[in-house]
């Protein structure tokens, strides 16, 4: 995969990540957020990621201990 397929496929990540969220469906978004920084470090996810963390840590303690 060339760096424009990277990006690409990261921005669609992104974009997927954020419909996850949008259901209030935290482990996909992450999930898809985490794929998105793996091909491109300095995509939008890692800033949506950082804020899902946030708002998981405040009120979904039991989301990181299945």
């Amino acid at each position: 995969m060339n760096e424009g397929e990277k990006i690409a496929e990261a921005e669609r990540l992104y974009a997927m990540g954020n419909q996850f969220r949008q259901q209030s469906d935290w482990q996909h978004a992450l999930e898809c957020y985490n794929q998105a920084i793996e091909l491109n470090p300095s995509s939008p996810a890692v800033k949506a990621k950082e804020m899902l963390d946030n708002i998981l840590n405040f009120y979904c303690k039991q989301m990181y201990n299945p």
